[in-house]
């Protein structure tokens, strides 16, 4: 659904809310008694019913039903999440990547993964095999940089139209390639670098920012609820795209892909056609997934 086929709370600011409408108008908006008495609450990201009042106000009659919901940030309708890793300073985390990766499949969302920092690295083809095993799982990749724009317009195509979400470690480039993607944006883009260099978990009321070239984008990049608390050990395999076809040919309907007979996850990991890298971190989020049990 287009971001902008209902009106959208796009900020909420001490019991008011700002409401981009499909035709483009910001509405500053109160809750109907009925909502403000709601246990429930109401999000960035909702969709509305809208009432316009003769002073250009306008009155939240409703909230419509949510396709997804996210805890941090406490947001609603997200379309995706943007992956952000960097080239170098920080090395890239591929075990950080895949742990997002699967929450977000959990969370039902699609998976943009931006490699930022291009220009650090004078031979980043030894990245290629890695890029690849994403890219063939059929995940989008893209490699940036803000210092030359590479990679700048086909990440801001990505985002066209949709509501999108940032997340990745801190110190990646998150803020500055917001910065990159919409210029002379309207809110205070100077801040959210100044949050990151004070600390990655410093609190910070959640905000959609419309982009000139069609979408929404959250202004806070941190997409930072990683826990797997909510993911069965059974469950984690269909998290893995590449795995899912192939679990069904095991000899066991309840294989888990680590020690059983007749494993065709395995088989495949073993020939490479599943990447090594990506099985064994599999067995590292299984692992954490059974402690907690």
């Amino acid at each position: 659904m287009s971001p902008l086929m209902n009106p959208i709370i796009v900020r909420g600011i001490g019991g008011f809310y700002d409401v981009l409408t499909p035709d483009g108008q910001l509405i500053r908006c109160q809750l109907r008694g009925k909502l403000r008495l709601s246990h429930d609450k109401v999000l960035v990201g909702d969709w509305v019913q809208l009432s316009i009042l003769e002073c250009g106000t306008g009155v939240i009659e409703g909230v419509l039903p949510r396709k997804n919901q996210l805890v941090r940030p406490a947001i609603a309708n997200i379309d995706q999440a943007v992956v952000v890793l960097a080239f170098s300073d920080p090395k890239p985390d591929w075990l950080f990547l895949d742990r997002l990766l699967t929450v977000i499949e959990a969370s039902r969302l699609q998976t943009v993964i931006c490699i930022n920092k291009r220009d650090l690295l004078e031979h980043p083809d030894r990245f290629r095999e890695m890029i690849g095993v994403y890219e063939s799982i059929g995940y989008p990749v893209v490699v940036t940089s803000t210092v030359d724009n590479q990679g700048i317009d086909e990440l801001r195509l990505l985002l066209k139209d949709k509501v999108s979400t940032f997340a990745g470690p801190s110190g990646v480039g998150k803020s500055s390639l917001l910065n990159r993607i919409e210029s002379g944006l309207d809110l205070p883009v100077g801040s959210i670098s100044r949050k990151l260099k004070r600390g990655r978990h410093t609190t910070r009321q959640v905000e959609l920012v419309r982009l000139s070239g069609g979408g929404l984008v959250a202004d806070t990049p941190g997409f930072s609820q990683l826990s797997l608390s909510g993911v069965g050990k059974e469950s984690l395999q269909s998290l893995f795209p590449e795995m899912k076809t192939a679990a069904s040919l095991c000899r066991f309907g309840g294989c888990l892909h680590r020690s059983e007979p007749d494993c065709e996850v395995r088989k495949l990991a073993d020939s490479g056609r599943i990447a090594p890298s990506r099985y064994q971190n599999y067995l590292t989020l299984l692992a954490e997934i059974e402690r907690m049990r």
